[in-house]
């Protein structure tokens, strides 16, 4: 078939998140002609929002940090957490390549990773890792040599953006996340600098000072740019095109215009999941009904799952995501990612019904489902109530309320959300729940908190528990009573930071048909792709660090592996 293109490239990328521009920039290095397309005005997707932890086993930058990983550890622990449909050799791909992805990304690019004490989610397993340093995260980066690329980055997520400012100033970081002597003092000092800042900002409607997901997003670009490699914004996948079994190319919509682009070796599909899109939630994933708890980005509509359904690709686990608890403040598109606040001692969190109902210190994606699967089988834990004292109120975040900071401060929207009372049982009326109960819960949980246990729901004994906590209270870093008023409470949903389910994929990146053979010419990377992870999150850092390497993967098999 001979097709008219408006452009023909080797390489087409759909999407501009981490796992995309990775794909590109290594398919650049490979002397391929690259071009990066991104539906919407702003370019990073959902990775330049994110904290950009990666996990990594085996990595160099764990050995130099003294830590000696072992692969077939890694696999193991993979292996058992995954779900059964997820082929061997999918993870196999994955715990094999990852380490030189890395070594690769920091070579090639000005991105740099360390790795972190950071507890494996489910560090007790075997081949987990209860003293962490798989999962990476990346230095700041500044944005100056983007130039006016740094306008059109996409903004931080309102959960990240104070915590990434902290996190270009080290020493902050890791005395907020540890809250050793002075964290407070520290966190001050860094709220001014951000704030002195004020003018930059207003220019340019960015910090220059690039944390997290927009450092990581940031130095995949500024590579690309060194490379030559065109991302083109407001330029949405409509229809994958085929000639015979291949994929050779797309149709688009570029600025308004239907336009036709070629892919001579490869169509990567790197567009997400389809997290914003609330008919395939209602489809697909009734488990997690709610777009608007999402913490994705809104350009996640599913659009490369669609394409690749309706060219014949097999999809696998669409009902799964990446499940998280919420706070949502109204006005918002999305929600904002709940992960340290639930294990800091004196709070609880409480059904509709006033009562405990899981480890408050578990990681998200557990805590996650764990509240949906509630929801759906009771009705009462959307909303559940995260309640703390006047203690926690003045030391610690909770969401959008930070510590110290008078209520006033905090806007109208926040308040409208937090609740306050002089006493438990009136705290439960503000809420919506029975005084009695909300009572009794909390005069059980601090019967046993004074003592550092949780016989209920084992809080603080898991390592990870223990990783968020404060090491200052004793003897259980997770544990203490609620027993100081005033009383608060917030709104907290069952959400997620993306689906995961999508186009059924290979150990090289490649879709797989209905028949069960490849398509040619086509891959799927990232949410796009069901993740290799099934529906368990083992570790902080595997969504992204699948994503980008298995766009590491997939490079290699549309260029020839000694290209």
């Amino acid at each position: 078939m001979t097709t008219a293109w408006d452009k023909e490239v080797d390489v087409l990328v759909v999407g501009s998140g981490a796992g995309g521009m990775l794909c590109a920039l290594a398919a650049a290095e490979r002397h391929a002609d690259v071009l990066v397309i991104e539906k919407e005005a702003l370019w990073g997707g959902t990775s330049a929002t994110s904290g950009a932890g990666i996990w990594i086993p085996g990595s160099d930058v764990a050995k130099e940090a003294g830590f000696e990983d072992n692969l077939d550890d890694a696999f193991t622990y993979l292996r058992a957490l995954s779900a059964d449909n997820v082929p061997d050799a999918n993870i196999r791909a994955y715990v094999d390549n990852a380490a030189p992805m890395l070594r690769w990304l920091m070579e090639k690019t000005p991105v740099r990773y360390l790795a972190f004490p950071y507890p494996d989610y489910h560090a007790e397993n075997p081949g987990g890792s209860p003293t962490g340093f798989r999962t990476h995260l990346p230095l700041p980066l500044d944005g100056k040599p983007l130039g006016k690329d740094v306008e059109t980055l996409r903004f931080a997520s309102p959960a990240a953006s104070l915590f990434g400012y902290l996190n270009w100033h080290f020493d902050e970081t890791y005395l907020l996340l540890y809250r050793g002597k002075g964290w407070i003092t520290h966190l001050a000092k860094s709220v001014v600098k951000y704030w002195l800042d004020l003018p930059f900002r207003l220019k340019s409607r960015k910090d220059r000072r690039l944390t997290l997901g927009n450092a990581l997003a940031g130095g995949l670009r500024l590579a690309m740019n060194q490379k030559g490699v065109p991302l083109w914004l407001e330029c949405g996948l409509t229809e994958l095109v085929r000639d015979g079994g291949k994929v050779v190319g797309i149709v688009a919509n570029h600025q308004g215009k239907t336009i036709r682009i070629g892919a001579r070796k490869g169509v990567v599909l790197a567009a997400g999941g389809f997290d914003k899109n609330q008919a395939m939630r209602d489809e697909f994933a009734p488990l997690y009904p709610t777009a608007l708890y999402s913490g994705g980005t809104s350009g996640n509509t599913g659009d490369g799952i669609r394409a690749g359904i309706d060219v014949g690709a097999d999809t696998m686990n669409m009902q799964s995501a990446w499940a998280a608890p919420v706070f949502y403040v109204p006005g918002e598109d999305r929600g904002r990612l709940c992960t340290i606040e639930r294990a800091l001692p004196g709070c609880i969190m409480v059904n509709g019904s006033g009562e405990r109902y899981l480890n408050e210190a578990a990681s998200y994606h557990v805590t996650g489902q764990v509240m949906a699967r509630r929801q759906l089988e009771h009705g009462d834990a959307s909303p559940s109530w995260m309640v703390f004292d006047a203690t926690y109120r003045g030391k610690f975040p909770m969401g959008p309320v930070y510590p110290g900071w008078p209520d006033f401060a905090l806007g109208p929207r926040t308040r409208s959300i937090l609740k306050k009372a002089g006493s438990v049982e009136a705290l439960a009326r503000k809420i919506g729940v029975n005084p009695a109960a909300l009572s009794a819960t909390v005069a059980r949980f601090n019967q046993f908190a004074a003592k550092g246990e949780d016989p209920d729901f084992h809080r603080g004994e898991a390592a990870y528990d223990k990783m968020y906590g404060d090491p200052s209270q004793t003897p259980n870093p997770c544990l203490r009573p609620l027993d100081k008023g005033p009383f608060y409470a917030m709104p907290i949903y069952p959400g997620d930071i993306g689906t995961n389910g999508g186009l059924l994929t290979d150990a090289k990146a490649r879709v797989i048909g209905k028949d069960g053979q490849p398509i040619g010419g086509l891959y799927a990377i990232g949410n796009s792709a069901a993740s290799a992870m099934g529906e368990s999150y083992p570790g902080a850092g595997v969504t992204i660090g699948p994503a980008m390497t298995f766009g590491f993967i997939a490079v290699q098999d549309m260029t020839g592996a000694n290209a």
